[in-house]
Parts: C-alpha cells; sequence; structure tokens
C-alpha cells in the first residue's frame, strides 16, 4: 500500500510537506504542492479520509433531524439540505424520528462525542431550551425556536397568513376552513395545564413558528368579517388523522354535523399540500366543484401540488433558499462564526423582518403565491 512517505520519496520532499498538502493546513509553495500532487497521482496514493478529519478535528457530517420523510414537505427539504451540503463536501445522517421510533437524544449524543459536526433540528423536541443550548456544539434550528443563542431558519409564515387571507377575501370566499396540527401546538412553551391565548403564540409561547400563519390569517379574516374554522388533523406524521379531519370537515359541510361558526358552507379550505390534495380528492368524490363550489389553498409548494387530480392554487416555501439559509449557518458555526451565523438575516434570500416577534432573530425567507386551478 503506498503511503505519505512513498509520496514524499517521489516528490523529493518531507513527509511533514506531504502531510500539509494532504491536509490543506500550513504553508506550501505552488510548485511544491504541484510536485506532491503529481507524486500522488503517479503513485495512486489515496488520502486517509479518517486520518485527515482527525487531524482537523471535523467528520464533515451533519445530522439532519426531521419528523418523518414520509411527508412529501420533509422529504423535499431533506433533498435540498443533501443538495446543499453535498456541494460543500458534506454528508447528511438522518435522523427521521417517527419513522426510526428514535427521539433527538442519540443524535446529540454522537454530536457531543464529536461524530457529527453539527445537527439541523427540523423535529418537535420536548426538551427545554437549556437542553439545546447546554450542547456546547453546532446547532440550528429549522421552523423551531430552540432558544438564545440558537440561530434559527424559517418561512415569513405571518406573511403566508396575509397572502392568503388578501386571495381568499379577494374571490368572495364567506367561509374558511383551516386544517392543521393539533391547537395545543400553539402554546407548546407554556407551562404544563397552562392554556395560553392564541395572542401570545405569536409573541413567543410556541416553540412552532408555523402556526403563525393561522393566527395571522385567523386574525385578518375576522378584519374582513369572513367566517373560519379550525380542525384539527393530528401530528405530522399522522397520515390516518389527515384523512378523519378531512372526512369530518366535509361531513359539516354536508349538513352531517351542525356548524355554528357561520350560516354560510364551508367554501374554502387552507391545509398543506398533503391535506388539501385529499380535500380536492373527497371534493370530486362527493361532486363538489372545485374551484366554483369550494376553493382549495395549499400551503408549501411541494411536487404533490401538481399530483392532486387539478393544480393546486399554493403558498410555495422557497426550499432551495431554506436549505442554502440551513447550511450557511451551519457552516459558519462549525468554522466558529456563532456571531455571524445568528445574526446575518440575510445569506439566503431576502431576510425579511427579522423583529417581528419579540425575542425573535431568525432568518426569515419570503413566500410565493402561485395560483393555479384550485381557486377562483
Amino acid at each position: 500500500m503506498v503511503g505519505m512517505r512513498d509520496v514524499a520519496k517521489k516528490a523529493g520532499t518531507s513527509v511533514s510537506t506531504v502531510s500539509l498538502v494532504v491536509n490543506g493546513t500550513g504553508y506550501v509553495s505552488d510548485d511544491m504542492r504541484r510536485r506532491v500532487q503529481d507524486a500522488m497521482d503517479a503513485l495512486g496514493y489515496i488520502p486517509n479520509e479518517l486520518a485527515r478529519n482527525f487531524y482537523r478535528n471535523r467528520t464533515n457530517m451533519v445530522g439532519v433531524i426531521v419528523p418523518t420523510v414520509r411527508h412529501p414537505f420533509f422529504a423535499t427539504l431533506v433533498a435540498a439540505l443533501q443538495r446543499e451540503f453535498s456541494a460543500r463536501g458534506m454528508r447528511v445522517v438522518l435522523c427521521s424520528v417517527a419513522d426510526t421510533g428514535k427521539d433527538e437524544a442519540e443524535y446529540v449524543d454522537m454530536l457531543r462525542r464529536h461524530m457529527m459536526d453539527g445537527i439541523v433540528m427540523a423535529a418537535h423536541t420536548a426538551h427545554p431550551a437549556d437542553y439545546w443550548t447546554s450542547v456546547g456544539r453546532p446547532v440550528v434550528a429549522f421552523d423551531r425556536d430552540l432558544g438564545p443563542g440558537i440561530p434559527t431558519v424559517r418561512s415569513d409564515h405571518e406573511e403566508g397568513g396575509r397572502i392568503i387571507a388578501r386571495l381568499l377575501a379577494g374571490s368572495g370566499a364567506r367561509h374558511v376552513a383551516m386544517i392543521g396540527g393539533p391547537r395545543a401546538q400553539f402554546h407548546d412553551r407554556a407551562g404544563a395545564g397552562v392554556v395560553g391565548s392564541d395572542a401570545a403564540a405569536v409573541d413567543g409561547d410556541t416553540t412552532f413558528p408555523t402556526v403563525r400563519y393561522y393566527l395571522t390569517l385567523e386574525r385578518e379574516l375576522d378584519a374582513a368579517g369572513i367566517a373560519h374554522d379550525y380542525v384539527e388533523a393530528g401530528d405530522v406524521s399522522d397520515f390516518r388523522g389527515y384523512v378523519a379531519a378531512v372526512r369530518e370537515l366535509f361531513a359539516r359541510r354536508d349538513g352531517a354535523a351542525p356548524d355554528a361558526a357561520s350560516d354560510a358552507p364551508v367554501d374554502a379550505v387552507v391545509a398543506s399540500d398533503v391535506v388539501a390534495a385529499l380535500c380536492v380528492q373527497e371534493a370530486a368524490r362527493r361532486g363538489i366543484d372545485v374551484p366554483r363550489d369550494l376553493q382549495v389553498v395549499a400551503y408549501d409548494g411541494t411536487y404533490l401540488a401538481d399530483a392532486a387530480g387539478l393544480k393546486l392554487t399554493t403558498v410555495a416555501q422557497d426550499f432551495g433558499a431554506l436549505a442554502a439559509a440551513l447550511v450557511e449557518r451551519m457552516v459558519a458555526l462549525i468554522g466558529g462564526e456563532a456571531g455571524s451565523a445568528a445574526g446575518d438575516a440575510g445569506a439566503a434570500g431576502d431576510a425579511g423582518d427579522a423583529g417581528s416577534a419579540a425575542g425573535d432573530s431568525a432568518a426569515l425567507i419570503p413566500l410565493t403565491l402561485r395560483e393555479a386551478d384550485s381557486t377562483r
């Protein structure tokens, strides 16, 4: 097996110089660097990656923790992250919590033992903020507020709510139904047994920034005099819960269950791409015309928006910009530039209003309205 000594002999230099070239550290003249590289090529020398990483105290691996890769949103996000990390010579170690039955603690332990360089946290966590701030290694949150000093990247969900409100008000909607996760998520930061207010969820009562689009939409609909309901559909990995929520909504609409919120039947639905697609299919099964009798607005903008039987109008999240911002912050943290990672809200896309909520220093990525066949 060819080793560094063989390369050094052929290049006419020392083993330490070869080591500097292989590890990309220290000063080596361009001429000597070429001689070493030519010697490695001639001898077929392949550097030991494990040894190089040990020398640098790096693994070039980053953990990405998501709830489930079965969900199109997280599948799309993971694909975008893999592209971005790969472009920087880094690899992704995937933890799909619901699919493996393991929580994030195992991966945090790997991070603490320097088996990974950092973690992108994109799943719900029951751990308090001091758990994450005490890790002492690079952690970047996606669509989560993990605690002070931990950089967060998310879409501008408040603007997402306003976009949907303007669209539906302009199309003459009279009664909007929103389908989403458990309402308890709106106040998951409140103490045990404490029920927070929806206003508090915007001001920091929740670790789930996504709920802000629902809350903003509700406020905008109230201001426009448009009735609205919220239907709970279980957590993000509960696909049966999605189906049950859609059936419950249509049963209400058809009069199987009385609807006290408004005399007008539901004529618009807002939900994730998955649930919006189920709504279109259920409407077709019941002979309800979309969009004449029922408008459907999807929130996410994944590939599923084009596979629902008709093209869904979507408020699309920019997966490329989200992934770029997450990777930018992770690389900065790994390189010891924590201040830059937390403070530079404009590294990818328009960072928006970083002060939209007290204590919220998240990098905000704009959303895009894509009108299609499911709205008027």
